[in-house]
C-alpha cells in the first residue's frame, strides 16, 4: 500500500509503514520526506510463508512496540491490510490506546467455500481454520473494518464473521493514475509491435494460480478463434521466482491448449514487470479476468485505466461496480462458451470496444484511484473525530505488520503483486 501512504502524505500525513525484517533487508528506508518504512524481525530470518507468518507476530508486535515506545512516537491510527498484518495492528492499537483500521482483502471463509480440491488438503496448505478464528479476532475487535466490494460487505456481516453492518464501510483498492492512463491508438499500435504482439489480442496476466481460472479462459478460446480469424490469447502468468508447483501448473496449461487445437494461437509470456505492466494492457484489444474467486480484480481496473476493454468474472465483486456494456462486460468464467463470445463481440464490434474504452477509463479514474481511496478514507477517521494533525500521524500499510499513521504490511509473497 505504497500509493495510499504517499496519497496520505500529499494530503498532510506523516506515514511509517511497518513491516517484517527478513533476508538482510535494511531496517529503515526512506520513500519521501513523509513516508518511511521500518522493518522489525520476528521468526528468524528467512521467507515465512503467509499460511504460518501469524505465529510469529507476537514477536514482531514486542519488537515494533519496543521501538515506538522508545522514539516516544506519537501515532493518531493504524490501518492495517490483511489478515496477518491485522493481528499485527490490533495488538499494537491494544497496547498504543488508539484506533484500527483494518482492510481484509481476501476473506479465509470465502476463499475456503470457493477453492476446488480435497478439504483436509487444503486446510493443510492454507490453515484456514486457524485463519479464520483471528480473523473472527481481528474484526470483532478493530475499530472500522474496510471491505473492497459491497460483495465482500456481504460475506463479512453473514457466516462465519458475523460483523455488525455499521462497523463496516466500502472502500475499493486504487491504482496509480500516473501509471495506468489512455494513449493514442497509434501509440498502442506501436506497442504491439514493440512488444512482439500479433492480431487482435486478448489479455490474461497474474500470478500462477488455479482459482485465477486461466483453464476456463483457454476453453473460452474456441468460439472466439472460430469468430475472430486474427485472434490470440496472451497468457502473461508466473512469479519472479517459479516454484515447481507453479512451473507445473504452466505446463498443464500449454498442455490443454495443445489439446483444445488452439496451441498455434496462445501466446505464454513469464512474469511482467511493473515497469511494462501498463504498456502490456495498452497492447490489448481486450483485458479478461476469468477468475474461479476474485476478491476485487485490480488488474482489470488498470486495464480499463488504460483504454482497453475488459470482460470481468461473476465470481468476485468488481462486476457490480460497472455498468454492462457500458463501462465492462462481464459474463461467468464456469461457462466458457459463454465468457468467450462476450470477448469476441469486443473484438468484432468496434462502436462496442470504443464505448468500453471510453467509459471504463472514465470509471476507473472516478472511483478507483488512489487518492480517492486516501481521501475515502480520512472520512472515515473524520467521522471518528480522530486528531489528524501534521504531527500525530504515522501508519501501518501490507507486507507483515505496519506503524506513526501505522501502516501494517503482510509478509510479500515472492511473486508478482497481481491482484
Amino acid at each position: 500500500m505504497l500509493e495510499l501512504s504517499n496519497c496520505l502524505a500529499r494530503l498532510g500525513y506523516r506515514v511509517d509503514i511497518l513491516t517484517r525484517r527478513f533476508e538482510g533487508q535494511p531496517a529503515n528506508e526512506r520513500v519521501s520526506d513523509r513516508v518511511r518504512i521500518l522493518r522489525f524481525p520476528c521468526g528468524g530470518k528467512g521467507f515465512i510463508p503467509k499460511e504460518i507468518l501469524c505465529h510469529s507476530i507476537p514477536e514482531w508486535v514486542s519488537n515494533a512496540r519496543r521501538f515506538i515506545t522508545s522514539k516516544k512516537l506519537r501515532c493518531a491510527f493504524i490501518n492495517s491490510h490483511y489478515w496477518d498484518a491485522g493481528l499485527a495492528g490490533q495488538a499494537l492499537a491494544h497496547h498504543l490506546g488508539i484506533p484500527h483500521i483494518h482492510t481484509p482483502h481476501s476473506i479465509g471463509g470465502w476463499k475456503r467455500n470457493n477453492m476446488d480440491g480435497d478439504p483436509e488438503e487444503l486446510e493443510q496448505t492454507y490453515n484456514f481454520r486457524h485463519r479464520i478464528r483471528e480473523e473472527k479476532v481481528v474484526y470483532d475487535e478493530c475499530d472500522v473494518l474496510v471491505a473492497t466490494t459491497p460483495q465482500q460487505r456481504d460475506i463479512l456481516t453473514n457466516g462465519d464473521y458475523d460483523v455488525p453492518p455499521d462497523k463496516i464501510r466500502v472502500i475499493p483498492p486504487g491504482y496509480d493514475d500516473t501509471r495506468f492512463f489512455p494513449v493514442s491508438l497509434a501509440t498502442r499500435q506501436v506497442l504491439k509491435q514493440e512488444l512482439d504482439i500479433e492480431g487482435r489480442v486478448i489479455l490474461a496476466l497474474g500470478r500462477m494460480a488455479k482459482n485465477k481460472g486461466y483453464d476456463l479462459l483457454l476453453r473460452a478460446m474456441r468460439p472466439v478463434f472460430k469468430r475472430v480469424d486474427d485472434a490470440r490469447l496472451l497468457l502473461a502468468v508466473g512469479s519472479t521466482e517459479p516454484t515447481e508447483d507453479e512451473a507445473r501448473q504452466i505446463e498443464e496449461l500449454k498442455q490443454l491448449a495443445e489439446e483444445l487445437g488452439i496451441r498455434d494461437r496462445v501466446l505464454f509470456r513469464d512474469y511482467i514487470p511493473d515497469e511494462y505492466l501498463a504498456d502490456y494492457y495498452r497492447a490489448a484489444d481486450v483485458f479478461a479476468l476469468s477468475s474461479r474467486y476474485e476478491p476485487f480484480g485490480m488488474t482489470a481496473v488498470e486495464a480499463m485505466a488504460c483504454g482497453t476493454p475488459a470482460v470481468i468474472t461473476t465470481e468476485g465483486g468488481l462486476w457490480e461496480q460497472v455498468v454492462w456494456g457500458r463501462e465492462a462486460l462481464y459474463a461467468n468464467p464456469f461457462d466458457p462458451e459463454s465468457f468467450g463470445h462476450v470477448a469476441a463481440t469486443v473484438l468484432m464490434y468496434p462502436r462496442v470496444r470504443d464505448q468500453l474504452a471510453k467509459f471504463g477509463s472514465q470509471k476507473a479514474r472516478l472511483r478507483f484511484t488512489w487518492t480517492g481511496v486516501a481521501q475515502q478514507l480520512l472520512r472515515v477517521l473524520q467521522s471518528m473525530e480522530l486528531p489528524a494533525t501534521e504531527d500525530s500521524v504515522d501508519g501501518l500499510n501490507r507486507t507483515t505488520p505496519s506503524a506513526s499513521r501505522l501502516e501494517v504490511e503482510e509478509e510479500p509473497c515472492k511473486e508478482h503483486a497481481y491482484s
